[in-house]
């Protein structure tokens, strides 16, 4: 096969729905993002990862790195879904519903799943 040839594959298009906080953020007594890890989970709307960043700032202009001994105990962390439309609709209006003060992302993505393929 060319390195040139098209990619065959399977997979759907979908929203990358990003939501940015702090590691020790809390919504109803839980972790933000163990929240809405919960959330999503129970209204089975896909599935999510939590990644924590060594440095960031946001919209407040404080810089928070590992480095920082004071602010190293309050790091940035993502809160990413791979979500079709419909479901990442759904997870922004119950976050917004709850009142949950989050900043988010939403990017058209097309995923899919690699692997040995079922066979029945």
């Amino acid at each position: 096969m060319s390195i040139d040839a098209p990619f065959n594959h399977q997979g759907t298009s979908g929203i990358c729905l990003c939501f940015y906080t702090h590691v020790h953020a809390r919504h109803d007594g839980l972790l933000i993002s163990e929240w809405l890890l919960e959330l999503a989970k129970r209204q089975k709307l896909g599935g999510g990862s939590v990644f924590r960043a060594t440095a960031g700032f946001g919209r407040h202009g404080v810089l928070h790195h590992e480095a920082f001994f004071e602010l190293a105990d309050d790091l940035p962390q993502k809160i990413e879904f791979l979500l079709n439309e419909a479901n990442a609709q759904t997870l922004l209006r119950l976050v917004r519903e709850a009142g949950v003060d989050l900043v988010y992302a939403w990017s058209p993505v097309h995923f899919g799943v690699l692997g040995k393929e079922d066979n029945g």
